[in-house]
């Protein structure tokens, strides 16, 4: 049933102009999310061997620099063992995702440093709102650091791509961020009165968020071990349901993070618990009578998670397949992120029952 819940007390503000504003940070972030795994899935990560976020702004603009770019390019593992046939026109490929990437950071940093100043200037935040501005400006500047130290992981001796580990790490704060963007932008989009009271399908997807979380840390670790091209079968991995070789690493605990056809059954398994838990608040969910909002996110939940399966098995399937992986393995990601949007919303709708 719909419910009529106090304001957060930031709905009153002036808050189309601000919404928008956040709005577009959202879609900055998923582009910036979708940027980093054709990064990933196009090997351009290691490409840009230093972090100069004033300068390295524009890319190399003679041939003389273009060359004296690949040079350190080619004291790296990864040219000296993996990319050692590279010439300098493939070079300039892999470091063009590695630049776009880089910069549309800058880009996103600009937009919400300049809003932000714009709309304190105007007087367009309260109190309230202040507090989570900065963490917002926080969380970003954190990104910013963990993707160089993931850059680093890679720029080391006897390592040829970055670390799946970092990679990870940068992958869910990169989540993280866009999912308190949205978050903070919703506050100012819907109305208390949209919101729904139930707490059985609230506490189901907040099992759901949990599943996801941990399905999106094993995407990433798919990606950083390319443990798809270990086994590009499905419904079975390699003729096999259960794989002989789970636990071949010791300790046994090692397996969960750096064994890939350990993590490929995982990402599996969680794919199948998480597809049944959105079924199932699906079916709880359909006799909710909520507003057209709810009502919207309900049937994008479904659709989205179907959308994500399918996605999931063609991408196995192709894994070997470079070009194919690169543009499957980038929708597979988008359609992962829209899923969170959509859990985040429904977070947000979805409330659960006042303490008596």
């Amino acid at each position: 049933m719909n419910t009529n819940l106090k304001n957060d007390g930031i709905n009153n503000a002036p808050s189309k102009a601000v919404a928008i504003w956040l709005l577009i940070g959202v879609g900055m972030i998923i582009i910036q999310i979708m940027l980093g795994g054709i990064t990933r899935l196009t090997e351009s990560g290691l490409s840009i061997t230093e972090w100069k976020p004033v300068t390295g702004t524009l890319p190399p603009l003679d041939s003389i620099a273009w060359q004296a770019e690949f040079d350190k390019y080619k004291g790296t593992d990864q040219f000296k063992y993996v990319h050692q046939n590279f010439t300098l026109a493939e070079f300039k490929s892999i470091f063009f995702w590695e630049w776009f990437h880089r910069v549309w950071a800058r880009m996103m940093g600009i937009v919400f440093l300049f809003g932000f100043i714009y709309f304190l200037l105007k007087k367009k935040f309260n109190k309230e709102m202040v507090l989570p501005m900065v963490t917002l400006f926080l969380l970003g500047g954190l990104q910013g650091a963990i993707g160089w130290m993931m850059v680093k992981s890679g720029l080391v001796p006897e390592k040829y791509f970055v670390g799946h580990v970092e990679l990870a790490t940068h992958f869910i704060t990169a989540i993280g961020l866009l999912s308190y963007t949205a978050w903070f932008a919703l506050k100012f989009i819907v109305a208390p009165q949209q919101k729904v009271i139930n707490t059985s399908l609230r506490t189901l997807l907040l099992s759901i968020l949990l599943i996801l979380f941990f399905q999106l840390i094993y995407g990433a670790f798919m990606a950083g071990l390319k443990a798809g091209e270990l086994a590009p079968t499905w419904p079975d991995i390699n003729g096999k349901l259960i794989p002989a070789n789970l636990f071949e690493s010791m300790p046994l605990v090692k397996n969960f993070a750096y064994n890939p056809i350990t993590i490929h059954f995982i990402h599996r398994g969680l794919a199948y618990i998480l597809f049944g838990l959105i079924i199932s608040w699906f079916w709880k969910a359909r006799l909710v009578n909520g507003n057209r909002l709810f009502s919207k996110l309900r049937s994008s939940i479904l659709f989205l998670v179907c959308a994500q399966v399918i996605l999931g098995i063609v991408t196995v399937i192709n894994a070997t397949y470079p070009n194919r992986l690169v543009w499957l393995g980038v929708m597979h990601q988008f359609t992962a992120m829209l899923l969170v949007m959509v859990v985040v919303g429904l977070l947000y709708l979805v409330r659960p029952s006042p303490a008596k």
